[in-house]
């Protein structure tokens, strides 16, 4: 076993610097907010369907996955069909709604049917569920470099997030887009030279590692039962992570963003569409990478799940490629939180601030205060991030950011159904339906436990949310009116 190297730290400092200069260098020529925030909706699908990817999966994928493969099975894989399923119903179902009008945000659509206050609401629901998930994302990131340097994790932390904060800052969407795009392929390389890696010093390769691991039952990967309390069999995979894909990426201005950098409705849809074919070959490649590390460790217990690969690239792999698959590990959080970071300032701008200091249709202004929301929301996931560090040990990241993204993305969709579906619903309807599809979800969690899995929190919730917000649109309050 050995430490960090110098030409280890030289690869990985030279990319950290590069890929930071280049993200700022694409933000030049930007004159207003629609430049910063959406690109000038330019962007070509294929850059934008990889950026979807590297998005939602970064540094979770990187380290998390490899640990749920190490600790289970291959199961997970289940809930990536869903995550197909749900992004062609979004394509197919909401997209069209957001090309129907030149729309900033995905809650403005929400205005649109509703008015101001719904289109808030919802806004600040996702700022709230981003700022928890992505922190949690963050600290995944901090793992390696704490090892690398022994840096406390609240130091390592504030580095990555200050790096990331100079392109995003400078490059606004554009930069955040290509950066994805590079950063994409590379941590997909990483992952390839952790395979071709426990190939050569694992004795009998691969061979030997897919022999024990079937033996084990570590391939197993279809689990057809009705439990509800298992997160990954094929129902609450198709069923669960389908309304999860369809929330996440037909409601969350996380990933709506992007989507609304595309040129038009088709080059849309086949971002989306194709995000979901490879992020069911990203997923089953890392998960393979857990298999060959539980094989390789004979299944020895770590300090926490998203250590494992972690240290086997920092101990076991050989000079030169440590450095490239530690910045594979950077490249994947700084995607997330790059995407983070631009679109919770997006939403402040164009929800909360342009209304309300109407500076609604001021591009150069909403540049201005862009800029600033780029600042503050970078600071809150810092701190976040940190206030993690003691919840860390008994999880994987993975499963932590997508339970607390579930709590709250069936009221984000049902909300969507009752502004698309429901001709009778009410502003009032639609905000005390999303309390309480939000509401019915988190005391499941809370008085449950591991009895129902979290897959099955968004179309819980979106249904609650569309039963009680229907009926409530349907009663006349005291005073005659809605």
């Amino acid at each position: 076993m050995r430490s960090f190297s110098p030409v280890d730290l030289l690869v990985l400092a030279a990319y950290l610097l590069g890929v930071t200069a280049w993200g700022a260098w694409l933000g030049r020529n930007q004159r207003g907010g629609s430049d910063y925030f959406l690109g000038g909706r330019e962007l070509p699908w294929g850059a934008v369907l990889l950026s979807v990817v590297a998005t939602e999966t970064s540094t979770l994928t990187f380290l998390s996955i490899p640990g749920v493969a190490y600790l289970g099975n291959l199961g997970f894989l289940q809930l990536t069909l869903g995550y197909l399923v749900g992004r062609i119903a979004a394509a197919a179902i909401l997209l069209p709604s957001y090309y129907r009008g030149e729309l900033s945000t995905a809650y403005a659509l929400l205005d649109q049917r509703f008015g101001p206050e719904t289109r808030r609401f919802t806004s600040a629901v996702f700022m709230i569920t981003r700022l928890l998930a992505d922190s949690v994302r963050l600290f995944a990131t901090a793992i390696p470099l704490a090892l690398i340097t022994g840096w406390p994790y609240p130091l390592s932390i504030a580095l990555i997030g200050g790096l990331t904060l100079v392109y995003t800052y400078f490059g606004g969407i554009k930069a955040v887009v290509w950066v994805d795009a590079l950063q994409m392929g590379l941590y997909l390389l990483g992952a390839a030279c952790a395979i071709v890696a426990l190939e050569q010093i694992v004795p009998g390769g691969w061979g030997a590692i897919l022999s024990e691991a079937g033996a084990a039952g570590k391939l197993v990967w279809l689990d057809l039962s009705f439990d509800l309390s298992p997160p990954y069999t094929l129902w609450a995979g198709v069923v669960g992570g389908g309304f999860l894909a369809m929330a996440s990426h037909g409601t969350d201005q996380l990933i709506v963003q992007r989507l609304l950098t595309c040129r038009d409705l088709t080059a849309s849809r086949k971002a989306l569409v194709g995000s979901g074919v490879l992020v069911i070959l990203q997923f089953g490649i890392f998960l393979v990478v857990g298999i060959g590390l539980w094989s390789f460790y004979g299944g020895a217990e770590f300090q926490t799940p998203d250590a494992i690969f972690a240290t086997f690239i920092i101990e076991e792999l050989p000079v030169g490629i440590t450095g490239l698959l530690i910045a594979g590990v950077f490249a994947a959080a700084m995607s997330s939180l790059s995407s983070s970071i631009n679109s919770l300032a997006s939403a402040s701008a164009y929800d909360f601030w342009a209304p309300i200091s109407g500076a609604g249709g001021d591009e150069p202004r909403i540049l201005r205060a862009g800029r600033i929301f780029t600042l503050v929301w970078a600071g809150l996931l810092i701190a976040a991030a940190v206030g993690y560090v003691p919840l860390s040990e008994d999880s994987t990241a993975v499963e932590v950011a997508l339970t607390i993204a579930s709590l709250v993305y069936g009221g984000l969709l049902g909300a969507f159904f009752l502004g698309i579906a429901d001709a009778r619903a009410t502003p009032r309807g639609v905000i005390l339906g999303m309390t309480a599809g939000i509401g019915t979800v988190t005391w499941i969690w809370l008085t449950a436990g591991d009895s129902v899995g979290f897959p099955w929190f968004v179309p819980i919730g979106a249904v609650a949310t569309v039963v009680v917000g229907g009926a409530v649109s349907r009663l006349r309050p005291v005073g005659g009116r809605r």
